[in-house]
This record gives structure tokens, sequence and C-alpha cells, in this order.
């Protein structure tokens, strides 16, 4: 059993490098996208024309392959927390791709990253054994996942048509809490599927189920929902907030969900359930010291009149007159008045 969590491990290992990349190709593809049309975070969807986005979307699929298999052989509790590791493959591709500086502090946010998914693999649960799909179902449909389920819509519902269309571009709590919550459903149901099609390659057919098909559809719904508002997410806000954000928070009711479902603490100890979740914390704590120390976006000129930086110094000639922008003087409106009757000339 402690072989199927290593595999498990390794895929999750493999998994973050490919997903910590694909945010970082993505984003550059979102910003070769937002020069020539509306903006992902606006509702534009000219990246989808886009090779370099598409690129880091092969990239995050690949990445969600590999974290689809590690569900089958090991449990969410030990898989979704070594996500975190993403974050540190991001943060340094950042660094060295986008220009996002990682300060010495981050280091110690990648650190302790690394240090709490250490302590989480080491107390991890074992992998409960399961021989039919519809024993997943069986577990789907109790009284206590089912209240799960129906809270867990409810928000995502009340988020997406209310405070998404009102608050999404101020406050980056509403994108990444549709793509967490959601994404604790896309677990479940993925986890299904994969021990359905794990089931199917050993000789016992699971397709034959309507569970396999039901668990199918809520996961290819709740991925295309989740991909949709982590671009809006990602396009809106620096890649450094969305990242340790998002990961706190799916982590967070991915854990919750399958604790609920799966009941993956029962039988532990409460010393060994004490130090996965001091593992955990200490992973947040490391995303939350990571995002602490970065920069966030520069702000998007968008249009000819936005204020220029007072430190420019500025020599224009009109109707024969010089006029300097000195370091500490504001624009003047005579300077703006110039600005448009050149403009229009």
């Amino acid at each position: 059993m402690y072989s199927s969590n290593l595999t498990g491990f390794i895929l999750a290992l493999v998994s973050s490098t490919f997903i910590g990349t694909s945010f970082i190709i993505k984003k550059k593809g979102l910003r070769k996208a937002g020069v020539s049309g509306p903006r992902a975070s606006v509702g534009g969807y000219g990246y989808l024309l886009e090779p370099l986005w598409w690129i880091g979307m092969i990239s995050m699929i690949v990445g969600e392959i590999a974290n689809f298999v590690a569900y089958v052989y090991a449990p969410a509790v030990l898989v979704t927390p070594l996500g975190a590791l993403s974050i540190i493959v991001s943060a340094v591709l950042a660094h060295f791709l986008l220009g996002e500086k990682l300060q010495k502090m981050g280091m110690l946010g990648c650190l302790l990253c690394i240090v709490g998914s250490t302590v989480i693999v080491l107390h991890a649960p074992e992998e409960r054994s399961i021989n039919s799909v519809k024993e997943i179902w069986e577990l789907a449909i109790q009284p206590a996942f089912l209240s799960y389920t129906a809270a867990a819509a409810a928000i995502a519902l009340v988020l997406i048509w209310y405070f998404s269309p009102r608050y999404g571009q101020t406050n980056i709590l509403v994108y990444i809490g549709i793509c967490s919550v959601i994404g604790s459903l896309t677990v479940m149901s993925i986890k299904a599927i994969g021990i359905a099609i794990k089931l199917t390659l050993e000789g016992t057919n699971q397709a034959k189920y309507f569970q396999t098909w039901i668990f199918a559809m809520v996961a290819i719904t709740c991925i295309i929902t989740q991909l949709n508002y982590l671009n809006m997410a990602l396009d809106t806000f620096n890649t450094a907030v969305v990242s340790p954000i998002y990961y706190a928070g799916f982590t967070s009711f991915t854990i919750l969900a399958s604790a609920i479902m799966f009941k993956d603490y029962s039988g532990q100890s409460a010393s060994t359930i004490a130090s996965e979740l001091c593992g955990f914390v200490t992973v947040l704590s490391g995303t939350f010291v990571l995002h602490s120390t970065r920069e966030p976006d520069p702000p998007i000129l968008t249009d000819l009149y936005t204020p220029l930086s007072p430190k420019v110094s500025w020599y224009i000639q009109s109707s024969g007159e010089h006029w300097k922008q000195k370091d500490e003087d504001g624009l003047s409106p005579n300077f703006i008045t110039i600005l448009r009757q050149d403009h229009f000339k």
C-alpha cells in the first residue's frame, strides 16, 4: 500500500512541474493576446488564437493527466497538498521569464513549501481499497457529502451570477473562490473516473454502470468552469497572487471534500492527523510568504491621457514654443492641450 502512495507521490511531482510551467506560458500567451484584442479579464477570447497559450494549455493537460493518475494510487489528502510544488516552479520561472522578482523571503517561502510537503508525505494515510465504481457512488450519495455538494454548488452559483460581474475585476477571491469550490468536486469526480478506468483495465468493466458516466459529466462541467475563471484570474491579477491563493482555497476545499466522502482520516491516530495538518499549515505559510514578497503587475495604459510618471522629463515643441516637464512637476493642462492639438493635426 505504501508503494501505491510512492507512485502517487512521483506522479504528483511530475504534475506540479508541468502545471507550474503552464501558468507562466499561459500568462505570456494572455499578454500577447491582450495586445491585439479584448483581454480575457473582460470577456475576450482572443487567447484561443494565440499558439503560446495553447502550448501552456498542453502543458497543463499533461500535468493534469499525471495528477489524474496520481489520485488513482494515492489519497487526495496526499496528492492535493503537493500542488504547492507547482507554485515553486511557477515562482522561479516567473522570476526569469516574466520579470516578477523572487526575493530572499520568497526563497524562504519555497523552502517552507518543501518542508511542509515532506511532512504531509510522511504522514499521509493509506489509500482506501475500492473494487467498483458503485462503491464510490455509495460514498457520494451519503447525506454528509450530498450536503457538501449542495453547499458548494450554491456558493459557486452565487459567486458566478452575483459577485463576478460586480466585483470580479477588483477582488481576487471571487474568481479564485469559484475555481476552488468547483475544483473540490472536480477532484472527487476525477478520482472516481480514474478508479473506474483502472478497474476496467484490470478486467472489470466499469463503463456499464451509469454512475461512471455521471461522474464523467460532472468532471467535464467542473473542469470547463475552472479553466474559464482561472484564465480570468490570471489575466486580471499577478501570477504570484493567483497561484498561492488558488492553491490555499483549492487544497482546503478538496481536503474537506475528500475527508467527508472517502473518510481519509478514519483509523489514523490524533498525532498523525496533527502532524499532517501542521505540514499543511507550513505549506500554506510558505505560499503566502512567497506571495507577500512579489511585486504587483504594472498598470496597463488604457488611453492617450493616462497620467505619465512624474519622474520622466519631456521636451515638447509646438507652434514654435518649447516646453519641458521637470521631474518634480505634475502634468500641466497646457501640456494636455498641446497633445490634443498635435494629435488632431
